[in-house]
């Protein structure tokens, strides 16, 4: 009990976090999970593909509501919990996991830091999880939260309410947006100027790009030019504060 005091205190929740991601080679990227959205899998395998053709090893930590429940081994020995999918992909089943990283302030950002030391080959850590669980780890962060949707309305509604969560709760004020839609879709255009008008106008945040992933892609197909840019975006150091929020609403609609 004597040494429960031996470390000093964090001057806030989030300071860990932030040296956390100042200091580390790893780059962390929260996607708000969707329940609504039909082909989520296959939207989390092309994210791993475009960060896969930049030489980057992806470890996806699967948090998500609808996804495997963690293993008991897992709080022990986290790094045996992991499962190798090809030679870019890594792959953590974890729903119910962060939970069990919290601290007193309520933060659960040290499940970060042991993911990323279970997984020391991982350059990306992509975190798919839902938004209250995004706003425990993350909160106050440099992080750029992926929302995931289709041209369905509940799942632009469920989108929305995660933006509103993070933004509201956590400080997360920036996102981007992954839209599963066919390219011929009437509705994805219109969802995408939805979702960055409504951030803009009540909540104060920003949908800075979007991307259009068409469910019907083979496994195989190489990432479009769209999801290049995000994946090439997402690794650059520094790219969320260097974001100029007035400018951004005007450029994430723009037609991917």
């Amino acid at each position: 009990m004597s040494g429960l005091h031996s470390r000093p205190v964090p001057l806030d929740q989030a300071h860990g976090l932030r040296r956390l991601f100042a200091h580390a080679r790893v780059r962390f990227v929260p996607v708000a999970s969707n329940p609504h959205v039909a082909f989520g899998g296959v939207m989390l395998e092309r994210l791993c593909a475009a960060l896969g053709e930049h030489g980057k090893h992806t470890l996806v930590v699967d948090a998500a509501e609808r996804s495997p429940a963690y293993s008991e081994m897992a709080t022990m020995e986290l790094a045996e919990c992991i499962e190798s999918l090809s030679p870019q992909v890594s792959y953590l089943a974890a729903r119910g996991l962060p939970i069990k990283f919290v601290d007193t302030h309520g933060s659960t950002a040290s499940f970060l830091q042991a993911a990323s030391d279970a997984a020391p080959h991982a350059d990306v850590v992509l975190v798919h999880a839902g938004a209250s669980d995004l706003c425990r780890m993350f909160a106050r962060s440099e992080a750029r939260p992926l929302l995931l949707a289709d041209d369905r309305p509940a799942s632009v509604t469920h989108a929305y309410a995660a933006m509103k969560l993070m933004t509201q709760r956590a400080g997360l004020i920036v996102h981007d947006l992954l839209l599963s839609a066919a390219p011929s879709s009437p509705r994805a255009e219109r969802i995408a100027m939805q979702i960055a008008t409504c951030a803009d106008d009540f909540l104060g945040a920003v949908l800075r790009d979007w991307v259009l992933i068409d469910p019907a892609t083979d496994a195989s197909e190489a990432p479009t030019p769209a999801l290049r840019r995000w994946a090439r975006d997402a690794l650059q150091p520094g790219a969320a504060e260097a974001l100029d929020h007035h400018g951004a609403r005007a450029n994430a609609p723009a037609m991917n």
